[in-house]
């Protein structure tokens, strides 16, 4: 930004993106926490949302998520930082203030906290494996679609209608080089053809700030329910190298009734969802295919120099637990609304 030059854009995007606050929560570490009536947040700036009635919580439970708890890692005892600064109270969302010097690192107001286009090669070209093999599922090859400037470790399941999907995600604090870059780990449904697919996403991410899909609250869309959480606000403790290891339970699923996707943390609780009126088409029945892993959004991506921003712990697979960023007990769920090991 140039100045003053954009100074009225910055002022007017503010405006738009903060909603006004019934408490303010000072986190200690530097983020403010707004408390905002739950019909006041961003999502209804969305046109497909103008008389939409919030769904408090979702209409299904899935039994199996108690019986996989044997193998869980004890140490699912990831929090939010503000969390020990406050509480929202009933009836409104926390939602974090996005300040000046926020708008002024992204490349463009427009631009601010909108995930760079997926552009994809056309379909001619396919990713290269190590082995130089396209990977398979039951034997028969699948070539997945190169995105341009991204570098992705994923496990990928497809050949099915998935209305769920889960995993256990351990926490990593991982260098991030730029300020247009990004490192995350999660988890993606995707629906649609290659060029043209619809995704929703979640997961951890480190310097998301930087004209489609949004992080956290910054595209209207994303019907927040819980009080308690904030989306993008940090979490900890992070795990160490061969030192403790921490993790945080996601899980994405389609309430079969209204057809909306929530999302879930931790034992199970609902952060909201993304509402089946603002989804295009594909991701209105099922996702066709789901995908676990990390991914490293920079313009430096299989250039010399290659940069320097770490995915999960920064560290090779080969390091194991303790050293390698992990996903653990990752599931599906299809129609039989079960939770099921993915082929």
């Amino acid at each position: 930004v140039n100045g003053n030059a954009n100074f009225k854009d910055v002022e007017e995007k503010l405006k738009q993106l903060n909603k006004p606050a019934v408490k303010t929560i000072q986190s200690e570490d530097g983020d403010i926490i707004d408390c905002v009536d739950i019909y006041k947040q961003p999502a209804f700036d969305h046109p497909a949302l103008k008389n939409h009635v919030i769904q408090m919580k979702p209409s299904f439970d899935l039994k199996d998520e108690k019986l996989s708890s044997k193998n869980e890692p004890a140490e699912l005892t990831v929090f939010q930082t503000w969390q020990r600064s406050g509480s929202c109270p009933e009836g409104t969302v926390p939602i974090r203030r996005i300040r000046r010097e926020d708008l002024l690192r992204a490349k463009s107001v427009q631009q601010f906290g909108r995930k760079p286009h997926e552009a994809v090669l056309n379909s001619s070209t396919t990713v290269e494996h190590r082995d130089g093999q396209l990977p398979s599922i039951n034997t028969t090859a699948v070539a997945l679609p190169i995105i341009v400037n991204r570098s992705a470790a994923t496990l990928v399941t497809l050949g099915y209608n998935y209305i769920g999907a889960k995993g256990i995600f351990n926490i990593w604090n991982p260098n991030v080089e730029a300020q247009d870059e990004y490192t995350t780990a999660q988890i993606w449904l995707k629906a649609g053809p290659g060029d043209n697919f619809e995704s929703i996403e979640s997961g951890w991410t480190k310097d998301s700030y930087k004209t489609t899909g949004c992080f956290d609250m910054t595209c209207s869309g994303f019907v927040q329910t819980s009080s308690q959480h904030v989306l993008g606000g940090s979490i900890g403790p992070v795990s160490t190298e061969f030192g403790k290891q921490y993790y945080l339970r996601l899980g994405i699923y389609m309430d079969p009734k209204t057809a909306n996707w929530w999302l879930k943390i931790g034992k199970d609780i609902p952060v909201g969802y993304w509402p089946a009126s603002t989804l295009m088409f594909y991701l209105n029945h099922s996702s066709t295919l789901v995908e676990w892993g990390g991914q490293v959004y920079s313009s430096n991506v299989k250039k010399k120099p290659h940069t320097k921003t770490g995915m999960g712990s920064g560290k090779f697979a080969t390091g194991l637990k303790g050293n390698a960023c992990s996903i653990l007990n990752i599931a599906i769920v299809d129609f039989s609304m079960q939770l099921k090991y993915p082929q």
